[in-house]
């Protein structure tokens, strides 16, 4: 059975895009087949994974929005995922389906597509782009799950609730099944206090499950994108490969509890 995991933070900067790639890589470490879909008319998944959107002819703008074969258009990269890239031409695609019935069902049809072609993943993540708006609401609306980046910094906070009452909306009228995973916190200092702290009140601030461990700041994610390849293909040791690692364990785990029909969402206080 394929996992569909949307990871999702209206915020930019708390690296969304660099857990889908890790994650991603360390799924596939795991034995797992996974597709990372980029959903951010930025492209920094993209970009992260060695690919140029500029050399691309399709992309999935013209999947959404023009009934291209998604199978056409899924790249193999280096670092044995599947990705199917984005271009600026998405920044389009908003626009174009704000006007179409049935807007937000179109990436789970595009799912299901690619089931029907007999393209089965363990694993599907969709790097949602920072905005509450209709790609990220079909993102919710095909994902099993989702997944909450939050930087270790008191004012990333903010915006975590509006991103649960769309969690709420998606549920009551597009996917009753949609099940909030918990936070995994980022770009994490242990020798500040400040963070330390941020992390102690995230479960009970939002009542979520706090996906452990936290991923530590290092330059060596920086480094990454610059190869085109993930930190566990960089810098395999570091401790930021290694937590997402260990992360990634625990997501892996998530998906073997049973599915409820309707899951319980978490929300801010």
């Amino acid at each position: 059975m394929t996992t569909t995991l949307a990871i999702a933070n209206q915020k930019g900067g708390v690296a969304k895009t660099t857990t889908v790639a890790s994650v991603g890589a360390a799924l596939v470490e795991l034995g797992h087949s996974v597709l990372l879909v980029d959903l951010d008319a930025q492209s920094c998944l993209t970009f992260s994974l060695g690919i140029d959107p500029e050399d691309l002819e399709v992309s999935v703008h013209h999947v959404l929005t023009q009934g291209v074969d998604p199978a056409e258009v899924i790249i193999t990269t280096d670092d044995g995922v599947d990705l199917m890239p984005a271009t600026i031409e998405l920044a389009r695609a908003e626009a174009e389906l704000l006007t179409r019935t049935g807007r937000e069902q179109v990436l789970r049809s595009m799912i299901e597509a690619l089931e029907d072609d007999g393209a089965a993943y363990d694993w599907i993540l969709l790097d949602c782009p920072p905005s509450l708006g209709v790609m990220t609401v079909a993102a919710l609306t095909a994902a099993d799950g989702v997944l909450i980046p939050l930087q270790c910094e008191t004012l990333s906070h903010r915006g975590v609730g509006q991103l649960l009452d769309t969690v709420h909306d998606v549920r009551r009228f597009t996917n009753r099944s949609l099940e909030v995973w918990g936070v995994l916190p980022t770009l994490y200092d242990g020798r500040t206090q400040h963070a330390r702290t941020v992390l102690e009140t995230i479960s009970e601030t939002y009542e979520l499950e706090v996906v452990e461990p936290p991923i530590p700041k290092t330059i060596r994610f920086a480094e990454a994108p610059a190869a085109g390849r993930s930190i566990l293909a960089t810098s395999r040791s570091s401790k930021g490969a290694q937590a997402y690692r260990e992360a990634t364990a625990a997501l892996v785990a998530r998906a073997e509890r049973p599915r409820t029909r309707r899951g319980k969402a978490g929300r801010a206080s």
